[in-house]
């Protein structure tokens, strides 16, 4: 009986917290629909006597959001096709071989990871503007084609493979990158769904770093022409509100998808050598 109620406890518990969680993004999707008068009434209600789209068309009339949806899938889906190729490689290299410095790579990893983007911000930006990559899908990518904790991610994957496959590999004559491409990327396609979530979340809503590299309004992403937006139009709050979740449609249907091995990975991630 004990086991029962403490059973019962433990799922209302979770269901109050799921509320929690959840409820403001139920009443940012509503609310993207009401009035403006509605929205600014106080005090404010979840729901309201009518709705509209107007918001929803008002936010593509007011700023080109295609262009900004373009030059965010642009940019984020090439940080996270070069950071999975070559934070794996690394990750690679740092759990499966045996080279000269390994650990001491390894710890340089795990430090550059304690190095919040305020530090380098500033060199950051002096070094692409020096390269004149400024207002460019380049200088947006590039800087973050490898990350510290993807590697530090994808070679805990890596590690908790066992050796005797590519033993088996290269006395069957097969290469390293053949090892590497054919037997042990598949192996880990959890971490590698799993750090590619979290490459797409990190740079879909990143504001300050597309703002800083970024000047031309046509080369906004989505977070920094929002905010750029929000600045301009204070006044008009349905189509931020439209605009935000226009922007979050798209992560959470990317997690939907990847609920299963993002799971797996976070699971497995944490197994030592």
């Amino acid at each position: 009986m004990s086991i029962r109620i403490s059973k019962l406890i433990n799922k209302i518990v979770m269901l109050f917290i799921s509320i929690i969680v959840i409820f403001p993004f139920i009443w940012l999707f509503i609310t993207s629909f009401k009035l403006e008068k509605d929205i600014v009434t106080w005090p404010p209600k979840l729901l309201a006597d009518s709705y509209t789209l107007n918001s929803y068309l008002n936010v593509f009339r007011t700023i080109p959001l295609f262009s900004f949806i373009k030059n965010t899938v642009i940019f984020a889906g090439g940080v996270v096709i070069s950071q999975l190729l070559l934070d794996s490689m690394a990750a690679y290299a740092l759990a499966r071989l045996n080279f000269k410095g390994r650990k001491l790579f390894s710890y340089l990893i795990l430090l550059a990871m304690m190095i919040p983007f305020q530090v380098y911000m500033i060199p950051l930006f002096f070094l692409v503007h020096f390269m004149g990559l400024l207002d460019t899908y380049a200088g947006l990518i590039i800087p973050r084609m490898v990350m510290p904790y993807g590697i530090f991610l994808m070679r805990a994957s890596f590690v908790s493979l066992p050796k005797d496959l590519e033993e088996a590999a290269r006395i069957d004559g097969l290469s390293e990158i053949g090892i590497f491409f054919k037997i042990m990327l598949p192996l880990v396609k959890p971490g590698l769904v799993t750090l590619a979530v979290i490459i797409l979340m990190n740079n879909w809503n990143d504001l300050l770093y597309p703002m800083m590299l970024t000047s031309n309004p046509q080369m906004r992403t989505l977070s920094a022409g929002l905010a750029l937006f929000t600045g301009e139009n204070i006044q008009l709050y349905g189509p931020v509100l439209a605009g935000t979740v226009i922007s979050i449609l798209p992560l959470l249907l990317v997690y939907a998808l990847a609920q299963k091995y993002f799971v797996i990975g976070v699971a497995t991630s944490g197994m030592k050598e």
